[in-house]
């Protein structure tokens, strides 16, 4: 029997410094890794509105989308197919609180997110950003 696809949607969450660009990077102290905002699909729900709901559940962070970016495919810490859909959001109000989920938010300009970033996946979506 296939496992069933888990779908989630997240963003890569910038905001304008100095010449170039910074990242927002959050950490999940359960997983103890460092990703960028995203979450599971809520039923019946749509992919864009699960991103930006999730962005503003794991960090408190508002923006203006700017389009989608490519989607990460891969298996989950339990053995299942998952697809995360993702959008660019530049950042325009909120302020992070520790909750749940994420425990810390870093803003990190592109290369040095990459470094820190736990996924392969993740780090592949920094390259949009490396030019500001």
């Amino acid at each position: 029997m296939a496992k069933e696809q888990v779908r989630a949607a997240g963003c890569v969450v910038w905001r304008r410094a100095g010449n170039g660009v910074e990242l927002a990077i959050t950490h999940r102290e359960r997983y103890d890794d460092w990703s960028h905002p995203k979450g599971k699909r809520d039923p019946g729900e749509d992919d864009l509105i699960c991103a930006v709901r999730e962005v503003l559940e794991e960090t408190g962070f508002r923006g203006t989308l700017h389009g989608e970016l490519p989607a990460a495919h891969y298996h989950d810490h339990k053995g299942r197919p998952k697809t995360v859909r993702y959008w660019s959001m530049e950042y325009s109000a909120g302020s992070f609180e520790p909750n749940e989920e994420v425990d810390e938010v870093r803003w990190l300009q592109p290369e040095a997110a990459a470094a820190l970033l736990s996924y392969d996946h993740d780090r592949a979506l920094t390259t949009h950003f490396q030019a500001g």
